[in-house]
């Protein structure tokens, strides 16, 4: 999209939640994009944006270089509101006064409306409601021409608002769910103050990719499409092919990191599913021997990464000479794991193969049509397109497949203890009935041994971990409680089936603290 005439820009100054500010504007079917400060002036007129949301983040505003934004964005004429550290800047930029508190407050606070109407309409005057904090710091003083229009114990200026000019800041975190009216005051601000219309939509999606995909690739230009197995790989591979039709080919690269039987099945789909040129490449031997004795989870994301480059120039050749372009289904949370949004501030979690691990010779210019789309959203636009159930609801799987499963460096026996384990632990999720309740679900290979009995007979041997997930975008999850009879059948049958394994441990971590995936 190349203006955001009827969407939100969002600002990120590297909160842990400026994410879920672009989730909860696109649930109301509102496009936005997650831009880096500091954004130039002139970048922010040429976008067009109908609002402007300033994210919190880490740092104090009156710290040496801490973040700021140009002052001249609040007299644009666009409404802005300005989140936790965005309020401070609002308060910076019109004059106000931001001090330390005596107190912090995080977590659960109670919020006072003190004026309703506007950002707070709906609300009753006087009402408490439930919001989030996080915040070492707080305005002093309000601006001229602001009024308060919300206040804590530990924060008398909670939330303030100039409807003249459009401004508005809020000390509180409105788009976690601990804030339990915060969709209301985002829905206010799209649609009562931005005026923003609820047209974003999976179609509306699919019609503007399909006219600019077609617009960059041209009349002629070949386009390759490295294909996975997964949803999102799919759903760009459609998405192209609407656009260019037989000037796109698919390739489908068993890297000998795949699953049981990986290789057959996604072979089997596609061809019925999709009718698209696809090839098959066993490019086995060549990922092995360039991940023997790898053992940091980094260097085998870019060696995989790198080498899916090769294998795809490789096969390009064979396509024809006019090839061009690379298709990949990468996604939001692939970009934002791998570095900042568009490069702001946030950490660096992980390099992602296809993202942060490219190479950096790429011999293809990229078409990443889901770039800007978080997991559910791409299902959605999978349905649009027609695609098959046992395709849009497949879980995850990573590009760099069981090699990142495989703590440590990759060998075959890894990979066979691996695989087998990881076929048990599936076939009983989908036994159980539980399968689509999941979001992600796999086994680990963990690098250390155990003591065991087998037999009378003392064993040491390898221990697996298995992991199961719920979650709707990937940013956040949470441990998927199993009956305690399901895991038990399946540690038995891991432990009894899979020769090498004496062990077997259930993860119940979150995400964060950890993520989703070991490595």
């Amino acid at each position: 999209m190349t203006t955001l005439q009827n969407g939100i820009l969002v600002l990120d100054y590297g909160s842990q939640y400026t994410q879920l500010i672009a989730r909860r504007v696109r649930e109301e079917h509102v496009y936005c994009e997650i831009h880096p400060p500091p954004a130039s002036l002139d970048a922010i007129r040429r976008l067009e944006p109908r609002g402007i949301i300033l994210s919190g983040g880490p740092s104090s505003v009156y710290e040496p270089g801490a973040p700021q934004i140009d002052p001249q964005v609040v007299e644009l004429g666009v409404p802005v509101l300005g989140v936790c550290y965005g309020m401070y800047l609002v308060t910076q930029a019109v004059g106000g006064v931001i001090e330390a508190a005596t107190e912090r407050e995080y977590g659960r606070a109670d919020l006072e409306i003190c004026s309703a109407g506007d950002l707070f309409a709906g609300f009753e005057l006087g009402e408490h409601i439930q919001v989030w904090m996080s915040h070492g710091d707080r305005v002093a003083r309000l601006p001229q021409g602001f009024g308060l229009i919300g206040s804590s114990r530990n924060t008398p200026i909670a939330a303030f608002a100039n409807p003249k000019r459009r401004l508005y800041g809020v000390q509180f975190h409105p788009e976690v769910a601990h804030t339990t009216r915060g969709g209301e005051v985002i829905r206010n601000f799209l649609f009562d103050i931005c005026r923003c219309s609820p047209d974003w939509t999976a179609g509306h999606f699919i019609q503007e990719q399909i006219a600019h995909i077609r617009e960059r690739v041209g009349p002629t230009a070949r386009v390759i499409c490295g294909l996975s197995g997964g949803v999102d790989s799919a759903v760009a591979a459609v998405l192209v092919h609407r656009a260019v039709g037989d000037r796109l080919t698919c390739i489908f690269v068993d890297n000998g990191l795949l699953r049981l039987h990986e290789g057959d099945q996604v072979e089997r789909v596609f061809r019925a599913h999709l009718g698209i040129d696809l090839r098959v490449v066993d490019a086995t031997d060549r990922f092995l021997s360039r991940l023997a004795g790898i053992e940091d989870p980094e260097e085998k994301r870019r060696l995989i990464g790198h080498t899916f480059i090769d294998v795809f120039e490789d096969v390009a050749r064979h396509v024809g000479d006019d090839v061009r372009f690379l298709v990949q289904g990468t996604l939001y949370p692939d970009v934002i794991e791998s570095t900042s949004p568009r490069g702001g501030p946030s950490a660096t979690i992980k390099t992602h193969h296809n993202v942060g691990g490219l190479r950096p010779n790429l011999p293809f210019e990229l078409i990443e049509p889901l770039r800007e789309l978080f997991k559910d959203e791409v299902r959605q636009v999978g349905r649009e397109l027609g695609l098959s159930g046992e395709i849009v609801g497949r879980h995850p799987f990573p590009g760099p497949g069981l090699g990142v499963r495989i703590l440590g460096a990759v060998t075959l026996e890894g990979l066979r203890i691996l695989r087998a384990a990881d076929a048990i632990y599936l076939e009983e999720i989908r036994d159980a009935g539980v399968y689509d309740e999941i979001w992600q679900a796999f086994a680990v290979l963990l690098p250390v041994r155990a003591v065991g009995v087998m037999g009378d007979s003392r064993t040491y041997e390898n221990v697996v971990a298995l992991r199961a997930v719920t979650s709707t975008d990937g940013m956040t999850a949470d441990w998927y409680p199993f009956q305690s009879e399901m895991l038990a059948r399946t540690a038995n049958r891991i432990i009894n089936e899979v020769d090498g394994v004496n062990r077997v441990v259930y993860d119940v971590s979150s995400k964060p603290p950890a993520t989703i995936e070991w490595e």
